[in-house]
């Protein structure tokens, strides 16, 4: 039998097998930000210990950064106080830092994509749970603790359990209006928040196929929410061409031989896999997670779930899901009214995001009720927005239009939900207090579908909204 990517790439990194039966793993990338590391650094400082490798360390800001004001100091003195901390740490070890003044800063699982940062083959690690989304590539991307990025600075490597694979493979071709994230919310509420466990996932298909890169990396960004460690797409010419010119990406001869590894680290045809599963694109259609975890979801012609229709292990969960949101089981989503908007994140903040959405509203208002946000991931997002556009498009229609951030996907930023208000949130996770409320509501969907809430005041079908009504 052949080997599939994670072995592959697996193999080349691994130092030593430890004791302990895990893996010791030479990390390619690593990718910090202002959260994780402040701990890390001090945890280097007390041992008086370097970072071993700067020039594979690569730092941003992103999560607690205020998106309409971003002045310093920032009003927020925690979140000063926090990129201080980032701002001297990558100082003194010489690490490369795309800060507010660089042009380049932005979420961190966005600009190392747009980068060339991340690349196909390689072994990444950040100490943040999103990191699956690098895998879209062909890497091996890793979220980390705290310790375990004080173990990267140190040492550039991870001790890690070995994976199983799951392929996961995807048919046909998506209809208009549905989009990769309905993809990968029906993979997590068919295969459950804890499905994949101990998993890598490796997704395939036609229909994953025929996604341009931004799409790919919106499915392996939710990877860990189906509880996989690890989510990649094998690198193809998608990648190829997403790659070739960006800034960190080899040049002319080097740039061919680069391809030439990419493509031989790529899963043989005749590759090996613990786990198989199959889903239909053809048929499926815009799906919202509408509890408290994104395995709670629906397509938006169906009614939340009954529990006795439920699965018994689903019913205690689904349970909690009702008497947080207290929705109706049995009550159509569509038609459920929406207080907040909002448009970005490391899932779905990238430039063919914005276009989307805005090709939604161009010409609508959003509900006089409804405050809707639009984030670009990044500054470059957001300065090929504005060369496009988009920008006086969101504004005309009555949506906010900031800075780039993380913002509302969670509650470290002044971007928070008030009370109980319902977010449709094209972000990650809609666990309790997520978006900074303990009695908010977030839906999750894709940009496209937040856009047609915000301008319905309620859930909407897209495909019906783009035939020119509202449903």
């Amino acid at each position: 039998m052949g080997k599939n990517l994670l072995r592959k790439v697996w193999d080349l990194h691994k130092v030593r097998t430890l004791p302990s039966g895990q893996d010791q793993l030479y990390i390619g990338l690593h990718l910090i930000h202002e959260v994780t590391s402040p701990q890390a650094f001090a945890m280097l400082a007390e041992r008086d210990l370097k970072v071993l490798h700067p020039e594979r360390t690569f730092a941003t800001v992103d999560h607690i950064v205020p998106t309409d004001d971003q002045k310093r100091p920032f009003k927020d003195d925690l979140a000063e106080q926090m990129i201080q901390a980032l701002e001297g740490n990558t100082a003194k070890h010489g690490i490369p830092f795309f800060g507010l003044d660089s042009g380049l800063q932005g979420i961190v699982h966005i600009i190392g994509p747009e980068l060339g940062l991340s690349q196909p083959g390689m072994t990444i690690a950040c100490g943040d749970s999103h990191t699956s989304t690098h895998g879209a590539l062909g890497a091996i991307a890793i979220g980390i603790g705290t310790s375990q990025v004080r173990d990267v600075l140190a040492t550039q490597t991870l001790a890690l359990n070995p994976l199983k694979v799951r392929r996961i493979e995807v048919g046909g071709r998506l209809s208009p209006g549905v989009y990769s994230k309905d993809i990968i919310l029906k993979i997590i509420a068919d295969l459950g928040v804890k499905g994949g466990l101990g998993f890598a996932y490796e997704y395939g298909g036609t229909a994953i196929e025929a996604l341009p890169m931004e799409a790919r990396l919106t499915i392996c960004n939710m990877s860990i929410e189906g509880g996989a460690r690890v989510g990649y797409i094998n690198p193809d010419r998608v990648v190829f061409d997403y790659l070739e010119g960006r800034r960190f990406v080899p040049k002319a001869e080097d740039f061919e031989k680069a391809v030439q590894y990419w493509k031989e680290i790529a899963s043989d045809a005749d590759a090996e896999y613990d786990d198989r599963f199959q889903l239909d694109a053809d048929t499926l259609e815009p799906m919202i997670a509408w509890g408290i975890n994104p395995g709670q979801a629906v397509g938006v012609d169906q009614k939340l779930p009954v529990l006795k229709e439920l699965k018994e292990e689903e019913r205690e969960a689904a349970q909690m899901a009702y008497n947080h949101t207290r929705f109706r089981p049995g009550q159509p989503i569509k038609g459920l009214k929406i207080d907040v908007a909002f448009i970005g994140s490391c899932t779905n903040g990238r430039i063919s995001d914005l276009r989307e959405a805005a090709r939604r509203v161009r010409g609508h208002k959003a509900a006089s009720h409804v405050k809707a946000l639009v984030v670009p991931g990044s500054q470059s997002v957001a300065e090929q927005a504005a060369a496009e556009g988009l920008p006086e498009i969101f504004r005309e229609a009555g949506f906010q239009w900031r800075q780039a951030g993380c913002s509302m996907c969670l509650g470290m930023n002044p971007d928070v939900l008030v009370g109980d208000q319902v977010c449709a949130s094209s972000s990650n996770r809609n666990f309790i207090g997520r978006q900074g409320s303990p009695k908010g509501r977030t839906l999750l969907m894709s940009p496209a579908m937040a856009a047609a809430a915000a301008v319905a005041g309620e859930v909407a079908d897209v495909r019906q909204f783009s035939q020119g009504g509202v449903a």
